[in-house]
C-alpha cells in the first residue's frame, strides 16, 4: 500500500501516562510531551499538573466527550499546519473508555502520522494481578448505570468463556457487584483492584459473593476499582430443556434456520447441539 501521508504535517501522538504513581511515566512519553507544541488534554488541571511536574510547557486544549466532535476538526487543522500533537487522558492510555478514536480515525485518513507512545494501563495491570486466565479477555469499561440495563447487559454476558473487565466508580460499586452475582452467579471467581499504582493499592479475590459480602469491611469504599471477573468454564453444559423452550419462542416468530442460530446465540450453545436436540424434538413418531 502506498504511504500517501503529508511529510509536511505534524505528528499525532497517543501518549500513555500515569494511573497512579508518577513513576510510571515512561522516559519516552517525558520527551514526547516535553518536545510537542499542543497537548489535547481530557481533564486539562490534571493534565497540567503532570506536566508541570516534568517542566514541560505545551500549549493545552481541552478534549473530552462533549467537544469531541467541535475539537477533532480544529485538532485536525494544527497537525495538518505541521504542529505535533499529544492526546492524553485523565490517567492510563488514551482510548481506552475514554475519547480519542475519532481523532485517531480522521488523522489517519487525512494522511497524518499517528504514534503510540504506551505504558500504563489500569485494564492491563488489573489482568495481570488477577490470578484468572489472561489469554482471552474481553473490556467492557463502565457498566450502564440504570439498573434493567445493567442486568440485560450481563445476561448477554453469562455465557462469556473470555475473562470480563470492567471500571466502576465507588458509588455504584455495590450495586455492581450485585448485579453480577445475579446474572453471572454467586460463585463465579472474579478479583478487585483497588487504587491500583498508588500508595494504597489491594488487590482482592473470591468469589463474587465473598467480594459483595466484604464491601465495606476489608475492601473500603474508597478510590477508583477495577473488577476483573471469570469468564465462564467451556465445559459447562447448557440445559437441554433450556436450549428446546428458547427455540420454541423463537420458532413461533422466525424460520427454523434464524430460530437455531438466535438460540445458539443466546444459550451459549454450540449451533449443531442445536439443531441437534431441536430437530429430535420436534421430529414425528416413526411407526412401529
Amino acid at each position: 500500500m502506498t504511504d500517501t501521508r503529508a511529510k509536511s504535517s505534524g505528528t499525532l501522538f497517543v501518549v500513555a501516562t500515569p494511573i497512579g504513581n508518577l513513576d510510571d511515566l515512561s522516559p519516552r512519553a517525558r520527551k514526547t510531551l516535553c518536545g510537542v507544541e499542543v497537548v489535547a488534554a481530557e481533564d486539562t488541571r490534571r493534565t497540567r499538573g503532570l506536566l508541570s511536574s516534568i517542566g514541560a510547557q505545551p500549549t493545552v486544549i481541552a478534549y473530552h466527550e462533549h467537544n469531541e466532535d467541535a475539537r477533532a476538526g480544529k485538532l485536525l487543522e494544527r497537525l495538518r499546519a505541521g504542529v505535533d500533537v499529544a492526546l492524553v487522558s485523565d490517567a492510563g492510555t488514551p482510548l481506552i473508555s475514554d475519547p480519542g478514536w475519532q481523532l485517531v480515525a480522521e488523522a489517519l485518513a487525512a494522511g497524518i502520522e499517528v504514534r503510540a507512545i504506551p505504558g500504563p494501563s489500569a485494564v492491563i495491570a488489573a489482568l495481570a494481578v488477577s490470578g484468572l486466565a489472561t489469554d482471552r479477555y474481553a473490556f467492557e469499561g463502565f457498566l450502564p448505570r440504570r439498573a434493567h440495563l445493567r442486568a440485560e447487559y450481563l445476561r448477554r454476558l453469562a455465557r462469556e468463556t473470555r475473562t470480563l473487565v470492567f471500571f466502576e466508580s465507588v458509588h455504584r460499586l455495590a450495586d455492581t457487584l450485585s448485579a453480577l452475582v445475579e446474572q453471572l452467579g454467586a460463585d463465579r471467581r472474579a478479583t478487585i483492584a483497588r487504587e491500583l499504582t498508588k500508595l494504597h493499592e489491594d488487590v482482592y479475590a473470591g468469589s463474587l459473593a465473598e467480594l459483595r459480602a466484604e464491601l465495606g469491611r476489608s475492601i473500603p469504599l474508597l478510590g477508583e476499582f477495577v473488577i476483573v471477573v471469570a469468564g465462564l468454564a467451556e465445559d459447562v453444559p447448557v440445559e437441554t430443556d433450556e436450549i428446546r423452550r428458547v427455540f420454541e419462542l423463537l420458532r413461533q416468530e422466525l424460520p427454523p434456520d434464524k430460530a437455531t442460530a438466535l438460540t445458539a446465540s443466546i444459550t451459549g450453545a454450540a449451533r449443531n447441539t442445536v439443531y441437534r436436540l431441536t430437530r429430535v424434538a420436534s421430529a414425528p413418531d416413526e411407526a412401529d
